[in-house]
């Protein structure tokens, strides 16, 4: 099989908007692409097949497509390869939800919104990348699950997403519960207690969605039943290559939490402690993370680097 091309965009990626039908609302999808469409009567499918698979981003607890900023562009123009954001339900452009959080809802994105995701976009292989607790999400993406197990569609739909996953990026994620990001999460709410910091928060996601998003992220992470929550069982299913950035001084979360998701992978895995970064550091320094990233994909075997794992499959 053909090994993918590297495609660098000279001039910046073009980006569009999707609107993706389940069965819980629907969910609002940006893709930036690596490659502009080809000319009618171009052999597109050869192209589509050698593509590299496409970066797929989760974000985090008060985070949306648009709060990734310049980051999306920045990553598919150093990777060549495209990118997708979407706005988890209840969050950013993509339907309101009402109620609690499931206790389980860092496991539930995979699967519940990938499958919807790469069905709307033709994905097949891909890379998982998420921020903050994204990045436990993406890390359940990427979790190997033992294809004898029983199951429905939504866990089939989920084994095989880790089985297509070729790389499991990781910024700033949580492993555990730790005492900072506690107390980081009680300061963060504190704030929002200031006269106009909601009104922050409803720029981009709404007035109607803003209080939910606050008490979804406060609520679930202290709740007491909460305090044991890891990612040890998902990552003891990682076999894809990873990468963990963190920043040093990151105000939820020591940089014990990149070496805990090294540590509890079983296949190759990287740790990378950011100088001066805090919590984000893909909106610090967008460049830097991108380049980052982009010297890892390059990096990959190529077995994990391909486009498909079988002849005649597409990467997107």
């Amino acid at each position: 099989m053909s090994a993918p091309l590297s495609f660098a965009p000279s001039s910046p990626p073009e980006a569009a908007d999707h609107w993706i039908a389940t069965a819980q609302g629907r969910l609002f999808a940006r893709r930036w692409s690596a490659v502009s469409p080809p000319s009618p009567g171009a052999h597109e499918g050869t192209l589509t097949a050698l593509l590299p698979p496409p970066i797929v981003l989760f974000h985090d607890s008060l985070g949306c497509v648009e709060l990734w900023r310049a980051f999306p562009a920045a990553l598919c123009q150093a990777t060549g390869r495209d990118v997708v954001a979407y706005d988890r339900l209840g969050f950013g452009r993509s339907d309101a939800r009402t109620g609690l959080l499931p206790l389980d809802f860092v496991a539930d994105e995979a699967r519940s919104s990938l499958p919807a995701l790469r069905a709307h976009f033709g994905v097949q292989r891909f890379v998982a990348l998420g921020h903050s607790v994204g990045g436990g999400m993406a890390a359940h993406c990427a979790a190997a699950r033992n294809r004898t197990q029983g199951g429905d569609a939504a866990g089939d739909a989920a084994r095989h997403a880790a089985d297509d996953c070729a790389a499991l990026i990781t910024i700033a994620a949580q492993a555990c519960v730790e005492e900072r990001t506690l107390q980081g999460i009680r300061e963060a709410r504190d704030q929002f207690r200031i006269p106009g910091a909601m009104e922050r928060l409803a720029r981009y996601h709404g007035s109607d969605k803003a209080p939910w998003v606050l008490g979804a992220w406060v609520d679930t992470w202290l709740h007491p039943d909460f305090a044991d929550w890891s990612l040890a069982d998902a990552m003891a299913r990682v076999t894809c290559p990873v990468l963990a950035l963190h920043g040093d001084r990151d105000e939820y979360g020591s940089t014990e939490q990149p070496e805990r998701i090294a540590r509890w992978a079983v296949g190759p895995a990287q740790v990378q402690i950011l100088p001066g970064a805090g919590h984000v550091p893909h909106r610090e320094k967008p460049a830097a993370v991108a380049a980052r990233i982009a010297q890892f994909l390059a990096a990959l075997p190529a077995a994990h680097a391909a486009g498909a794992h079988a002849p005649g499959a597409q990467g997107i």
